[in-house]
């Protein structure tokens, strides 16, 4: 659905700046912007794909990841069409990198997102599958409604969005996954078509300072943003900027898209991040997309004590009393009582 858009500002000769993220884009009359999703209509900016949703799921809120907020239970999920970067790697092309007329999809008013929420039993609502920041007017709408029916609002995004947006959604945005890419200028610029990586550090570190409960995933691919270094470097960063509290998924790549030729990353490489983050100091660190593996359990920082156990999404084991470990009593970072989901 078509609908005035926010952060549009007019400009000599009818085009339009859009300010919702670091591109700010200069739109000429009767084009979009990078996004595909942001339309100058006669000096004015409108956004094409208020409502239209292409995706909608229950997931459980691991699936973000999330691991520390809400563990155990179900968050429902909807996505829509387009995104402010280009990703090689994009495991959501088919939606991200597409016009909203390309793919099918279902108009939506945020009343009902909500309703579906609560049909279900979903305390939370996350938005997901393609960048949310892009989908800004319709995502605020929907979160001030959730926010106001006691429904936690989630973003999983890529971090991309100006602070001037932030701001507007903070009163109503409860946690979030920012996906940090790589910690170089060069990959965001290279892989992602984007200008760089300092928008989303400055997105991570303004969450932290909020109070905004954040998640991080780095998703490791083999000869681009694999290097040890640079991997200690982001590590370094976090516990600096963020705190050694905030989880930290490093995620297995896969072949997609346009790296489809590429092999998947070796586990020997994510345990070695995993051993890089807590040389570094972080509390909190997972390994993802190998089900089963012993980095992907929550233990104590402390102690050492498993107090999490997981396998995929699911969580089989779960030791965390009052948010403390219940051998040393050290207090455990985590939002909200584990609420096992019938799944």
């Amino acid at each position: 659905m078509r609908k005035p858009a926010r952060f549009g500002e007019s400009l000599l000769g009818d085009k339009v700046r859009c300010r919702l993220c670091p591109r700010l884009c200069v739109i000429p009359m009767g084009e979009t912007g990078f996004c595909r999703t942001r339309l100058n209509d006669r000096g004015q900016l409108y956004t094409l794909i208020y409502g239209s949703v292409t995706s909608m799921a229950i997931d459980p809120v691991e699936k973000k990841p999330l691991y520390h907020f809400l563990p155990g239970s179900d968050s429902f999920s909807i996505g829509t069409a387009g995104c402010n970067l280009a990703c090689r790697h994009c495991q959501n092309w088919t939606i991200s990198q597409a016009n909203i007329e390309e793919v099918d999809h279902e108009n939506m008013l945020p009343e009902r997102v909500v309703e579906l929420a609560q049909k279900y039993r979903c305390p939370s609502i996350s938005y997901t599958y393609s960048e949310p920041s892009i989908w800004f007017e319709f995502v605020y709408d929907t979160a001030k409604i959730a926010h106001a029916a006691g429904i936690y609002n989630i973003y999983v995004t890529n971090g991309y969005m100006s602070l001037e947006a932030w701001e507007e959604i903070k009163p109503y945005l409860a946690a979030a996954n920012v996906d940090v890419k790589a910690f170089s200028d060069d990959f965001y610029r290279r892989v992602c078509s984007a200008p760089g990586l300092e928008p989303v550090l400055r997105t991570c570190e303004w969450m932290v300072e909020n109070g905004i409960h954040l998640e991080t995933t780095y998703l490791i691919i083999p000869g681009e943003n694999d290097n040890s270094e640079e991997i200690r470097k982001f590590c370094r960063w976090e516990v600096e900027k963020l705190g050694p509290d905030v989880p930290t998924h490093f995620s297995r790549f896969f072949p997609m898209y346009k790296m489809s030729d590429r092999e998947p990353t070796p586990v020997r490489t994510l345990e070695l991040a995993l051993k890089i983050a807590k040389e570094e100091g972080l509390h909190y660190v997972y390994i993802g997309n190998v089900a089963g593996h012993k980095g992907d359990n929550t233990y104590c920082p402390n102690c050492g004590k498993l107090l999490i156990e997981r396998f995929g999404f699911d969580i089989l084991r779960y030791e965390i009393k009052d948010h403390k470990c219940p051998k040393c009593g050290t207090e455990i970072k985590i939002f909200g009582e584990y609420s096992p989901a019938s799944r």
